[in-house]
């Protein structure tokens, strides 16, 4: 077959009147062989939808091509014209057909379903099927909606360390990187003589790039960063992955009204964006993950999102009169019973609670005047509970010493960090949202592992 320009399937289907010569190129969905005429389902992964091959038997290599097997890669060369069958506008006459690729029955993707489990385990393969394609077409789709969202209003994309030697201060534990020698390093005094590393100090994988966000934005006002976040926990539930994608955004001259403006902002937008440009994958979410999703969707993007202080929000919870697992303390974290109660029975929507007792909250989140509490925020979501998490930092240089003291974290560590409230100091918030959690949201999945391409776990890195 002489080389054409390939059309995508997304297009061809988008066509408003018949085509000829038009070339596409896919793997095969599935073969279904008639008295006469075979048909073959092609999707290259452009969209949710296959386009249908029409074959004839006058077709040069029609015995071959009708043979070959679901998983196969081809090329076909046809007419695109009006389909006569019910549920699809077109179809593709073939005039030419080239097996590029063969694919034998021990191909996993067969036609019966697989489950999610199973499909990890062919991670290198799972984009291939219709749960997720979808999945990967949307986590596309909301990249760049994140990058869009920040763009559009100024924000200064800034790329963070993937190593470092801070590990954020309790947001997770770090992995480590190092080029000594793991079965014999160097020591001094029966410790591990971190100078004689690659770096000359302990580094790890980061776990946040919410603190050098924060120099940033000292200098360009409002900046975010969009990039992989490493946690070495040994945690095994469907929330939880060893490598994942965060998005920080940090804007200066800004106190916790404005950061949860801008957190409201941000997801009614993504959520909105999805709408509006993925609604093939969102139906078939709709249809076969999460029953509602789409009306979920909709009425979070014409929510009010409302606000309720930690203090507000526990006496809320001890009048419900709910016998919950996990009893309900102020000086205690919510948990996601918590959560969930306050957002789907108590607001029945999108709510932010703030000001959260500075005892089990980080150190760089700022001092309110009671000096009880700190100018955090969480943003809860029905179904969910906590999707953003962020504060109001601390820009008073002595009482960021006094917390840092407080928590038995070395100034040398952070003399850097303090640097920034010593030399034109000003009020600054941000907050975190991981991506992955955004798309469990968005698409129904249930576990984490499902809406990365390649997930990272206890004891799993293979591919």
């Amino acid at each position: 077959m002489e080389r054409r320009s390939r059309v995508s399937v997304k297009n061809l289907l988008a066509m408003s009147e018949p085509v000829t010569d038009v070339c596409v190129k896919g793997w095969v969905r599935s073969v279904r062989r008639g008295k006469g005429v075979a048909f073959i389902a092609l999707n290259d992964g452009s969209c949710f939808a296959s386009v249908q091959v029409v074959l004839d038997p006058q077709l040069d290599n029609y015995a071959a091509v009708t043979k070959v097997g679901t998983g196969a890669c081809l090329a076909v060369v046809g007419q695109m014209v009006e389909s006569p069958a019910s549920g699809q506008d077109w179809e593709l006459q073939a005039s030419k057909v080239e097996i590029i690729g063969q694919a034998d029955e021990d191909y996993p993707l067969q036609k019966k379903r697989h489950s999610f489990e199973y499909l990890r385990s062919i991670a290198h393969l799972r984009p291939r099927s219709n749960t997720f394609g979808a999945v990967f077409r949307l986590r596309s789709s909301l990249a760049f909606a994140v990058h869009k969202f920040f763009q559009e209003r100024g924000f200064m994309y800034v790329q963070t360390p993937i190593i470092t030697a801070n590990d954020c201060e309790g947001a997770g534990e770090m992995f480590r990187v190092t080029t000594l020698d793991p079965l014999n390093p160097p020591r001094s005094a029966d410790q591990i003589d971190w100078k004689e590393d690659f770096f000359g100090q302990r580094t790890g994988l980061t776990v946040s790039g919410q603190l050098q966000g924060e120099l940033f934005a000292t200098a360009f006002s409002d900046i975010y960063t969009f990039g992989p976040t490493f946690r070495a926990e040994n945690s095994n539930t469907s929330r939880h992955a060893a490598e994942f994608w965060m998005i920080e955004p940090e804007i200066a001259f800004a106190d916790l009204k404005d950061n949860c403006r801008l957190g409201e902002e941000f997801l009614r937008y993504v959520v909105v964006y999805a709408l509006e440009n993925c609604r093939e994958d969102l139906d078939f979410f709709n249809q076969r993950i999460e029953k509602g999703l789409i009306d979920k969707l909709e009425a979070l993007a014409g929510a009010e999102f409302r606000t309720v202080s930690y203090t507000e929000a526990i006496e809320l919870l001890r009048k419900s009169g709910q016998n919950f697992e996990f009893p309900v303390e102020w000086g205690h974290d919510l948990q996601s019973e918590h959560e969930r109660f306050l957002t789907e029975q108590i607001f029945n929507g999108p709510v932010f609670v703030t000001d959260y007792p500075k005892q089990i909250k980080a150190f760089y989140m700022r001092m309110n005047d009671d000096d009880k509490t700190v100018a955090a925020m969480d943003l809860l979501v029905p179904r969910v509970g906590e999707i953003i998490g962020g504060s109001q930092r601390e820009e008073r240089y002595d009482i960021l010493r006094r917390r840092m003291a407080d928590q038995g974290i070395a100034e040398d560590d952070l003399d850097w960090y303090l640097d920034i409230r010593r030399w034109g100091t000003c009020p600054h918030a941000g907050f975190g949202l991981g991506f992955e959690r955004l798309l469990m949201y968005l698409t129904g999945m249930e576990n984490i592992r499902d809406v990365i391409p390649f997930p990272r776990t206890p004891g799993h890195a293979r591919f």
